[in-house]
């Protein structure tokens, strides 16, 4: 009885040790983003029509979807995990497109998903159609965060 009660004790203190893994990346999710706080988060294309200005202090993918949309359906849970995976490196946002057609608009969102990943102190790229995770990553890394390739 004393040797399944230690390794019920032992499971558990492994258990333990193997949830202790930092919460912080696991928790960041997508933003979603309203004009008012694109203008602010973003871009202010209101007060600066003329030059691009990202206003963000790290690299951004900005996700252009509709809830009806099936292709947007496929890309949310892999912007999901991407915005865990890189937790402090970038922000994923995302806009209704139903519920900001500004927005929409302002881009020229003509078919979703579209994808605005920016860059810091660059201009930014637009993607369209539903991306596999690994050309989500490909970008993130090289084009985002300016990672050497291995």
């Amino acid at each position: 009885m004393k040797r399944i009660t230690t390794l019920l004790v032992a499971l558990l203190i492994v258990l333990a040790a193997s949830s202790t893994e930092p919460q912080s990346k696991k928790s960041v999710k997508p933003i979603e983003l309203t004009k008012a706080t694109f203008l602010e988060k973003v871009f202010n294309y209101e007060n600066n029509p003329e030059e691009w200005k990202y206003n963000g202090d790290k690299p951004a993918i900005v996700d252009f979807y509709a809830t009806w949309c099936g292709p947007c359906r496929i890309t949310s849970p892999i912007l999901k995990d991407l915005a865990a995976e890189y937790g402090d490196d970038i922000y994923v946002y995302k806009i209704d497109v139903d519920k900001e057609p500004e927005l929409a608009a302002m881009f020229g969102v003509q078919s979703i998903p579209m994808f605005l990943f920016i860059p810091m102190n660059e201009k930014p790229q637009v993607a369209m159609g539903a991306l596999p995770r690994k050309s989500f990553k490909e970008a993130i890394d090289t084009f985002l965060l300016k990672k050497e390739a291995l």
